[in-house]
């Protein structure tokens, strides 16, 4: 029998293509912002692998976040065999975990140098 092809009868095929890519890009550009300011944590986005993070590179992402550059963000992921280039969707299980444990526990670190006091610093550099 027949096939019956329909035609799309809006706007061309590619105008829609472009729509659609700025789309993503403003909504990638919002969830950078998001991580810079630190509204949002870069290991929960990992987890959580939002629609704006599937296709971005995790080095696009690590590199969001304050003070961190290309050689810190390639160090992280050569010491988790992670390709830098590795989109955030195409990650297994073990390497979401594995760079979520470990963005958080480096967190944790700066977080924990932070509260500290000059009294406790200089004790805990003298005990070194």
């Amino acid at each position: 029998m027949g096939t019956t092809v329909t035609l799309n009868a809006g706007r061309p095929q590619h105008l829609e293509a472009l729509a659609r890519a700025n789309h993503v890009r403003l909504a990638r550009a919002r969830l950078k912002e998001q991580v810079a300011s630190g509204e949002l944590n870069a290991a929960e986005v990992i987890l959580t692998c939002p629609w704006q993070a599937k296709s971005m590179a995790i080095s696009e992402l690590l590199m969001s976040q304050r003070r961190w550059g290309l050689k810190r963000c390639r160090r992280l992921l050569v010491s988790l065999n992670v390709p830098e280039n590795k989109r955030i969707g195409t990650l297994t299980e073990r390497q979401r975990v594995a760079v979520a444990a470990t963005l958080r526990s480096k967190l944790e670190e700066r977080t924990a140098g932070a509260s500290a006091g000059p009294r406790e610093l200089s004790g805990a550099l003298s005990a070194a």
